[in-house]
């Protein structure tokens, strides 16, 4: 999860379609440029999810996404599957 988060700061969206699962990957994703991702908060995680809140900066002012994301183990890896916003 907090490797997936550092992706998303420093913008590596070939990191981020690495460790999505196959199965829900998309094609392609575009980040948007203007946010600025600022603090990842844990708040819960279980054998395969986690649910957290990650702070960002953007064009409208601050906000947050708060989302339980779901994870699949495949081949002695983790994999992002897909996750719900709360």
């Amino acid at each position: 999860m907090r490797s997936r988060y550092s992706a998303f700061a420093v913008g590596d969206s070939g990191y981020l379609l690495r460790t999505w699962h196959p199965r829900t990957r998309p094609a392609e994703l575009d980040l948007d440029p203007e946010l600025t991702w600022l603090s990842l908060q844990l708040l819960d995680a279980g054998p395969a999810e986690v649910e957290f809140i990650a702070r960002y900066r953007g064009p409208g002012g601050r906000g947050f996404l708060r989302e339980r994301s779901r994870f699949a183990q495949q081949g002695g890896r983790w994999f992002y599957v897909d996750g719900t916003t709360i």
